[in-house]
């Protein structure tokens, strides 16, 4: 009898023993660049070939995106134009001449990825796609996107079309400061006054933190995946590019960060003692750090001469490497 028990035990654990594996010793692979960061510093977290110039498909429109929201009034109503209709791939089918206020377009940009949606969106703003991914070039190099070049509003393939992860994930890092912005991307469901969408970012399903951003994928491209998450005061915005298990690996490197760091925050209203004097930084101020690392603050006398008033530096340091200086100003 036990000899069979043990059988019939062997067989269930057999058949089911994936069910009983913990998620966190799965294994995915890494895309063929990817990179995670911090929203409001900046703080690279983790990265793998996150300099390779590469396609990145329909994540183009996080740049899309943030342009027309900081330029255009989202509720005012155009005609679509003929450009923008029938345009190839994903889609939310404008109509020739159809009425569409500019949120709406925005939702149907991120939410449904359509490519007529920036088609049109394109057109409103700049008068034409060309003149329109002029000013995608220029607003990349103001983020700080020094090694993307744009051809379209939408990802579409073209030659000269491509990214970095490092600078697509300092584009989106920007973009999700804005709230507009955020709150269209982290909407599962749009109701609005023209067009109603369901997100199909499946990333705001599979993880609980997830707040954003943007799905993308091209036969050249491959399955590309922005997205962000926020957990015990820690944004995180992460690019996987070239990654067909997109969503897993992302979660897989979430976990890694939210388990290996943590921010740090410094409010100006803090007041520190230095040389016998009351001071605060000027600006609230934020570093990360790994999660069980022992910091230590220390003051420093500033030596050089300048109109700057500060009184001395505020720095911080994990043993001897320094993570953060702040100027300290007298109250």
């Amino acid at each position: 009898m036990r000899k069979i028990a043990f059988t019939l035990l062997s067989a269930v654990i057999a058949i089911c023993g994936t069910f009983f594996i913990p998620k966190s010793t799965v294994s995915y692979a890494s895309a063929q660049a990817e990179i995670a960061m911090e929203l409001s510093t900046g703080a690279k977290l983790i990265e793998n070939n996150a300099y390779a110039k590469l396609p990145m498909a329909s994540t183009t429109k996080i740049l899309t995106a943030i342009i027309v929201i900081e330029d255009c009034d989202l509720n005012e109503v155009i005609t679509v134009p003929d450009e923008a209709v029938g345009v190839e791939g994903s889609s939310i089918y404008l109509v020739k001449e159809e009425k569409i206020d500019i949120k709406d377009l925005l939702y149907g940009l991120m939410l449904r990825s359509g490519n007529d949606s920036a088609t049109a969106l394109a057109i409103h703003h700049s008068g034409s796609i060309e003149k329109f991914a002029e000013e995608m070039n220029r607003r990349a190099e103001i983020i700080g996107a020094k090694s993307s070049h744009f051809k379209n509003p939408s990802g579409l393939p073209e030659k000269e079309h491509y990214t970095t992860a490092y600078d697509l994930c300092s584009i989106a890092c920007y973009a999700m400061k804005n709230e507009t912005f955020k709150n269209i991307v982290s909407t599962k469901n749009y109701n609005g006054k023209y067009r109603n969408f369901v997100n199909k970012n499946k990333i705001l399903h599979k993880y609980e933190y997830a707040n954003g951003v943007k799905t993308g994928f091209t036969v050249n491209a491959g399955r590309c995946l922005v997205s962000s998450a926020e957990k015990d005061g820690m944004d995180i915005v992460c690019v996987v590019l070239n990654c067909p298990d997109m969503y897993e690996r992302s979660i897989q490197i979430f976990e890694s960060c939210f388990k290996k760091y943590k921010l740090v925050s410094i409010d100006c209203d803090k007041v520190f003692n230095f040389n016998n004097k009351l001071c605060r930084l000027k600006e609230n101020a934020s570093f990360v750090t790994g999660s069980t690392d022992k910091i230590d603050y220390r003051f420093e006398a500033i030596t050089e001469n300048t109109n700057d008033t500060a009184i001395g530096k505020l720095n911080v340091y994990n043993e001897n490497k320094l993570i953060f200086s702040g100027k300290l100003y007298s109250i």
